[in-house]
């Protein structure tokens, strides 16, 4: 990683003053389980397969330059591979900072300020509920949405219209074996490349409003590599996406929604010739009221189509002759939840999970029929989270 090279260049360029360094750091523990799917893991029983823990730090160079890093440790199952990776770790530019503009280069492995939440998934206790929902922040795709290697462009700007945040990011992130695991499944032999990764949002915040208004855009781009035992063939995925985002945030309510609209186009992969075009949908609305600073209550409907063409699955059903049952063409699941911060640095956080559907579980583009049979299933968690 040549990127990774430049920064710790610069980390020891310069004289190291305590000062200029913060670090931070956090412990997520908890039980899960989503009964009747592979959520979770495969059986659907109870689980510890909660588990965060977390590095952060950043040290201040100078007035222009920061570098800035994560490093974590994750279990939880079957959402995403388990074991320790590096978030991001960046050196940022600031190239300019004035009273009408600012703006910073991050150059590394960046974070994802393109959605709402994107920059503070990875840390439990800035999260609204323990599972984001999954129409946008889908867990199979956690570390490539989390942030690329590559090059991202921050501006911020205030005119007579209110508050703007401009975001360019460009690059693309190394796929474990595991993550191919999530997206392929566990027979699958060869190399899943992630080649490009392009994003661009714009947030507004109108002057004397409480709420941000946002659009995003993505075009990603996979490519496969069959071994020669493979069951797949060589291919390649683009998708592109649009998000909109919405947040209402008062002293008591905070109200935040998100829409995806998603075209894939895959080429290959199941045999040579094979093409497949889609569009899915999704989105959400979450409320959250704070009863007090250590009581918040959270609502969310949460729901997505893989085929909006294909709402109920059942093309799906028949395609398959059967053999991938309708509701694997959706997931709707509606969550209650409650946080308990009972002390500065201490919080609990509790939910549940109402789902309809199966269609956004991993392995995403073979779904696993023999652990879901189910078109209705429960998911529960509480976990208890420290930081400092």
């Amino acid at each position: 990683m040549p990127w990774l090279c430049l920064i710790v260049f610069f980390m020891f360029a310069f004289n190291v003053h305590a000062d200029d360094l913060k670090i931070h750091g956090f412990v997520a523990q908890g039980v899960i389980q989503a009964q009747d799917s592979n959520f979770v893991q495969n059986d659907g029983e109870v689980s510890l397969k909660l588990t965060e823990i977390g590095l952060n730090g950043s040290y201040k160079i100078n007035n222009q330059l920061r570098v800035a890093g994560q490093g974590v440790y994750l279990n939880g199952g079957n959402r995403y591979p388990e074991g320790f990776r590096v978030d991001y770790l960046f050196l940022e530019w600031k190239l300019l900072s004035d009273a009408d503009w600012q703006l910073k280069l991050q150059l590394g492995r960046n974070k994802n300020y393109h959605w709402l939440y994107s920059a503070t998934r990875d840390v439990p206790h800035t999260r609204p509920s323990i599972v984001l929902a999954q129409s946008m922040y889908f867990d199979a795709f956690r570390d490539f949405a989390l942030g690329v290697d590559g090059i991202m462009a921050v501006a911020n700007t205030q005119n007579a219209w209110g508050e703007w945040d401009i975001n360019l990011s460009y690059g693309s992130t190394p796929v474990s074996n595991k993550q191919r695991d999530r997206l392929l499944g566990v027979h699958a032999l060869g190399k899943v490349n992630h080649d490009k990764d392009m994003q661009a949002s714009i947030f507004w915040r109108p002057k004397a409003s409480q709420w941000q208004f946002g659009v995003s855009l993505l075009e990603v781009d996979f490519s496969y590599d069959a071994a020669e035992q493979d069951i797949y063939f060589d291919g390649a995925t683009k998708t592109q996406r649009m998000n909109l985002h919405f947040l209402y945030q008062s002293e008591n309510w905070e109200f935040a929604s998100e829409f995806v609209r998603e075209k894939p186009t895959l080429n290959g992969l199941f045999f040579p010739s094979y093409k497949l075009k889609t569009a899915s949908d999704g989105g959400y609305v979450q409320g959250r009221y704070f009863l007090n600073p250590q009581l918040t209550l959270m609502t969310r409907l949460d729901l997505y189509d893989r085929d909006r063409n294909d709402r109920s699955g059942k093309k799906l059903e028949a395609l398959s002759d059967g053999n991938i049952p309708a509701y694997f063409g959706y997931m709707d699941q509606l969550t209650l939840g409650l946080t308990w911060k009972f002390a500065k640095n201490i919080q609990v956080q509790t939910e549940y999970h109402r789902v309809k559907g199966t269609g956004h579980l991993a392995p995403y583009l073979i779904p696993n029929t023999e652990f879901n049979q189910h078109e209705y299933w429960d998911m529960w968690a509480i976990q208890l989270m420290y930081w400092y």
